[in-house]
């Protein structure tokens, strides 16, 4: 067989005719060969793979040679011995060398075919020594790439425990002599792939070794940090770099900026090869390196490496900007470079001859990345020319080509100088990006800002303030169907941050499952959308796994437990409903999903032709309250201050503060600014309860009529949520300007207020309602905005004075029934988000939250009846107007739940968590006028006195009276997270301990909160963005 083989492939007849008799050369290795057969086979497929003379033969040989082994393994053992093996790596075939990458290609597929045959293993044996050798000959990228891919699919060939180290250390050294003399694309490509090869194979034994990853990096530092002059390093150890552990920039920088036996000379190198990795094409974090370690030599106060390296080095990385793929990265090290570098001109004078060109290539090259570039790049260039101004003959030109750019204030250069300057990293590095700080001393966690992700911090940590909320996600228990749902990863997010070991918690998966859609990553968004969205998400999510298990068949009393007590569901039933219904009263509201039953509230919306007095009745459901403030126009009326038309996210201008007026009790009590305190939250609730006029356009068609009518249109809640949250709208549409602009008119937020609500009075045919089980609508046109008044009442309806008080609303009596007299539900202040900044595509959001061991304050009762209109000791009842009250509560009532001390609020900004009081949330936003409330979110009160007042389980079924045991599958996570938490804390006790506890460069100090606003990352205050050294973050 293998003579009409060798015969058959150098012979004269055309290929498909070739093709056709080695078919069935193939098809004959199925039947029975003698042994003696078989090796010459393999004998001539092997000659013919390494000595073919064109690609045919050597495909001939591998299909051979492949179906002879698989039909004959026991004869291809013998074949391929590992006598056969050595002899192939230590002397090659015949005229083929054994650095030829054929060799490795024949091993590697023979490999294949014997990887279930015990000779295998001294076959790896073999290689794992052989190996070693051969990397420690410094192979071409071409034969490491092909070692690589063999390592990669056979890890048994790489070599072991100290072995491993060496081998590692040798694969480093062979990958700093790479050279790429290819000018191609396609060359350069290959090489590229090639380097890629090897350092995916480094990381893999570095993830399967750890104690190998740092040996590795301690021979890249000797490598790059030869003085040799005739050793020139390549730039591919760059593609290393991402396979670094970041958490280890804060060892090794330290360990090499304070290690005496590194010279100056050494560590000039190596940063200014640090420097070149920036021309790698996938080199990520090389930035942040070169950047750590530059500010490690700031500290350690090494200023003339520093001086000698940026004049070496700053015209290469300004000629890196040219370059898309690597622009980003060259563009922080080069604001790190010229920001830190203030005591002389001479570094920006350098690239100053090449910014007017780089301008007008990014203004004209058509990339849809270069608009946000250029911007970041003039603002430092306009720093820079601040900082060294005197030189108009060398800026003219360039202020020509930026002036139509915007440029930053004088204020905020300022304050980018005085961050970046050299002196100000010497003790804020060591302090802060050397030290992993452990919790404040609140015990609390933060949340990282994953880029411009504060709107999401300050969502999640306002819900996990809930007290009830937060324990109902954390008892659920969640079955395998529900593994990927927005529920289960909330709940996991919780459970970091109730048992986490870490100082401030990244949530990344939650952020990319919870991001809307339309949210692009990585910019400012609104914190009240990003909320709406959230829990209509967790809602909708809840309804359709209830609808899947419904349709499922019920599973048998008899195969789960039967003596539940207390109402309460079995371990069985929870499994198979996302949310176990809750104990108590339930009134057919079991269905009701945790977010129906947590923060759903329902409005009556009642509207009244003021021709025939019939009256309309509909009743929707609500998960927050958009609050518009009251329009200037209307607050220079006499009469009666009356709401807007149809709800909207868009509120009016606020004017000068209001008059006092006195009406029925349906009018809004608003009192003047000049002499009182300013509107309050109860004020904008009374403003969104008050009576509307619907006339002109707005005018309402009257079934009865048959036309269009003026009416007035009113609304009521009637059912109260165990959550009330508040958003008040600040961004007003100025038609004028045509853009949205932020009302930034304080408003006093009462730790207590009360709510009014009606019990729904009696339906007759005539009213129409919608369904009372009708799911949230949170994204409808209606309700999405929550019924907020959206348009201002004409002029006409201003100068207005007979509303027919009489013939209101007020007295509740029309053709639907009579409303009995409202009850005022207790609600205490929760949690706060304010949004520091002056619109709502900018700025920064930080939230404040109760500090409260219980239920958010929900299993205390109110000591004063009178609040719910009851008689008094007269024999009287008290008047109960329709108004939200939020300021007749007695002293005691104030001290025990409106958390004056200075420990019974937390404020939550990003990775930091601090203590405060309710006066300075109170009195924020008089210090900061840009930190204004945003979001409210009140507790509802318990009205009847709970289980000797522990925060058990009350009368309205929904408290859980203590934190709920951690299932095993969270537990696990948790556990497994602060092991590595554990682990990162004593890699970086191996750097010198750290006495000074100040905050590093890029965050203040935790200093007290009367000192800056609590939304601002400096002096700036809370619109203001950081230094140059993260240029993205200019908007946080």
């Amino acid at each position: 067989m293998d003579k009409i083989l060798e015969a058959l492939v150098s012979s004269s007849h055309s290929v498909p005719v070739k093709k056709a008799i080695v078919k069935k050369v193939v098809e004959a290795a199925e039947k029975e060969v003698t042994a003696e057969q078989c090796q010459a086979l393999y004998t001539l497929t092997t000659r013919l793979i390494f000595l073919g003379e064109d690609a045919f033969q050597k495909q001939v040989g591998f299909q051979v040679l492949e179906a002879y082994a698989r039909y004959h393994r026991a004869d291809f053992e013998l074949f391929f011995s590992k006598d056969f093996v050595l002899g192939l790596l230590q002397q090659g075939y015949g005229p083929l060398d054994r650095k030829d990458p054929a060799v490795v290609d024949y091993i590697h597929g023979c490999l294949r075919l014997l990887i279930s045959c015990p000779s295998v293993l001294d076959i790896f044996s073999i290689i794992q020594t052989e190996i070693l050798r051969m990397v420690c000959e410094r192979p071409e990228p071409a034969l490491c790439a092909r070692l690589a891919t063999m390592l990669s699919d056979f890890i048994q060939c790489i070599p072991r425990e100290k072995t491993a180290i060496l081998f590692c250390q040798q694969l480093v050294r062979t990958i700093g002599y790479f050279q790429c003399p290819a000018s191609q694309e396609r060359e350069l490509r290959e090489y590229v792939d090639q380097v890629t090869k090897v350092s995916t194979l480094l990381q893999n034994i570095w993830k399967a070794e750890p104690v190998t990853l740092l040996p590795s990096l301690q021979e890249v530092f000797a490598i790059i940090s030869s003085t040799d002059p005739s050793f020139d390093p390549s730039i591919a150890l760059a593609s290393l770099v991402q396979h670094i552990p970041l958490q280890m920039i804060t060892v090794l920088i330290k360990s090499l900026t304070t290690d005496q036996n590194v010279k100056d000379t050494s560590m000039t190198q190596a940063l200014c090869r640090m420097i070149d990795w920036l021309s790698w094409p996938l080199a990520h974090h090389v930035e942040m390196w070169v950047i750590a370690l530059l500010k490690g030599l700031a500290a350690a106060q090494k200023f003339t490496i520093l001086i000698d390296v940026t004049l070496l080095k700053i015209e290469l990385v300004f000629n890196r900007l040219w370059y898309p793929i690597v622009r980003q990265g060259a563009l922080v090290v080069l604001s790190h470079m010229l920001l830190s570098f203030q005591h002389s001109p001479e570094a920006f004078h350098l690239v100053v001859p090449h910014i007017v060109d780089l301008v007008q290539s990014l203004k004209h090259d058509g990339l849809p990345t270069s608009k946000a570039f250029l911007l970041h790049f003039t603002e430092l260039v306009h720093c820079m020319m601040y900082q060294y101004s005197g030189f108009p003959d060398l800026y003219d030109d360039i202020l020509e080509a930026i002036k139509e750019l915007p440029g930053p204030g004088e204020e905020k250069i300022k304050l980018v100088l005085n961050q970046s300057a050299w002196t100000s990293q010497s003790n804020s590095f060591a302090s802060g990006l050397l030290r992993l700080p452990g919790k404040s001393e609140t015990g609390k966690t933060g949340l990282i800002n994953l880029g411009n992700t504060c709107y999401m911090n300050s969502i999640i940590q306002t819900l996990f303030s809930a007290t009830d909320f937060r324990r109902h996600v954390l008892s659920l228990c969640l079955n395998d169907a529900t593994a990927n749902t927005l529920m289960k990863k909330l709940q996991l997010l919780f459970t970091f941050l109730s048992h986490t070991q870490r100082a401030a918690y990244a949530p990344r998966v939650f952020f990319e499952a919870s991001r809307p859609p339309w949210f692009n990553a990585g910019s400012q968004q609104d914190c009240s959308e990003y909320l709406r969205f959230l829990l209509d998400r967790l809602h909708e999510e809840e309804k359709t796994i209830q609808v899947l298990m419904t349709a499922k068949p019920n599973v048998s009393p008899g195969n789960g437990p039967s003596d539940n007590t207390g109402g309460g569901t079995s371990v069985e039933d929870a499994r198979v409903s996302p949310v176990a219904p809750v104990e108590g009263k339930s009134e057919g509201n079991d269905e009701r999903t945790l977010i129906e039953r947590m923060f759903g509230g329902r409005l009556s919306t009642g509207i009244r032709c003021m021709t025939c007095n019939s009256v309309s009745e509909k009743e929707e459901p609500f998960t927050d309250l958009s609050l518009a403030f009251c329009p200037s126009s209307l607050l220079q009326n006499e009469g009666p201050c009356q709401g807007a038309v149809n709800g909207g996210s868009e509120a009016p201008e606020i004017g000068p503060s209001p008059k006092p007026v006195t009406t029925s009790t349906t009018s809004v009590h608003f009192v003047p600014g000049s002499s009182e305190p300013p509107l309050s939250v109860p004020d904008l609730v009374d403003y969104f309860l008050a009576p509307e006029i619907l006339d002109k356009e707005n005018a309402y068609f009257c079934q009865k009529c048959g036309s269009l009518q003026r009416a007035e249109r009113g609304m009521r809640v009637v059912a109260a949520p165990e959550y009330l949250i508040l958003t008040l709208l600040r961004f007003s549409y100025d038609a004028k300007c045509h853009v949205r602009r932020k009302i930034l008119d304080n408003v006093t937020i009462p730790p207590l207020m009360r709510l009014p609500v009606h019990a729904p009075p009696p339906k007759h045919s005539s009213s129409s309602s919608s369904p009372p089980s009708s799911p949230l609508q949170v994204d409808s046109p209606e309700s999405s905005e929550n019924l907020a008044k959206k348009l201002k009442p004409s002029q006409r309806e201003e100068e207005e004075t007979g509303l027919e008080g009489d013939n209101g609303m007020a007295g509740g009596e029309s053709e639907v029934g009579v409303w009995p007299a409202a009850q005022f539900v207790p609600y205490v202040l929760s949690s706060v988000v304010m949004h520091s900044g002056m619109s709502s595509e900018s700025g920064h959001y930080y939230s404040y939250g109760r500090n409260l061991n219980g239920a958010d304050g929900a299993q205390h009762h109110l000591a004063n009846p009178l609040a719910l209109g009851e008689e008094s000791g007269n024999g009287q009842t008290e008047p109960i107007a329709l108004t939200c009250s939020g300021a007749t509560h007695s002293k005691q009532e104030v001290e025990m739940y409106g958390g004056q001390a200075a420990g019974d609020w937390l404020l939550f900004n990003d990775s930091r968590v601090t203590f405060t009081s309710l006066g300075s949330i109170q009195n924020v936003t008089n210090r900061f006028p840009k930190d204004t409330a945003y979001v409210l979110i009140y507790r509802k009160q318990d009205v009847t006195r709970g289980q000797n007042g522990t925060g058990g389980v009350t009368a309205n079924g929904m408290r859980l009276g203590s934190e709920p045991p951690l299932q095993k599958e969270l537990m696990d996570a948790v556990t497994k997270d602060n092991k590595l938490f554990l682990q990162e804390q004593e890699l970086n006790a191996r750097t010198r301990a750290l006495q000074a506890a100040s905050a590093s460069c890029s965050f203040r100090p935790n200093g007290p909160d009367d000192n800056e606003p609590p939304g601002s990352c400096g002096p700036s205050g809370g619109g203001g963005g950081g230094g140059f050294n993260t240029v993205n973050r200019l908007v946080f």
